[in-house]
């Protein structure tokens, strides 16, 4: 189901949003919507490759913390 959002912005973010949201020929809701969406996954998402990395580097990276927690490390200067 669809929710409703309200958002405050400055009468110049809205005339930037608005010529932005015509020149797409979207409403301003979709237009704000559809670069949330982009943004998310162009910027805060990890691919495939960056993900089959982490999950390879998993136990490794798990064993680290685990030394950390129990003092098996040294500091080198």
């Amino acid at each position: 189901m669809a929710k409703t959002i309200t958002l405050r912005v400055d009468e110049n973010i809205y005339k930037t949003l608005k010529r932005a949201a015509d020149g797409d020929r979207r409403t301003i809701s979709n237009f704000i919507e559809n670069a949330t969406i982009n943004y998310i996954f162009n910027n805060n998402v990890v691919d495939d490759i960056e993900m089959s990395e982490i999950i390879f580097f998993e136990k490794d990276i798990k064993k680290g913390v685990d030394d950390i927690k129990k003092g098996r490390y040294k500091i080198i200067d």
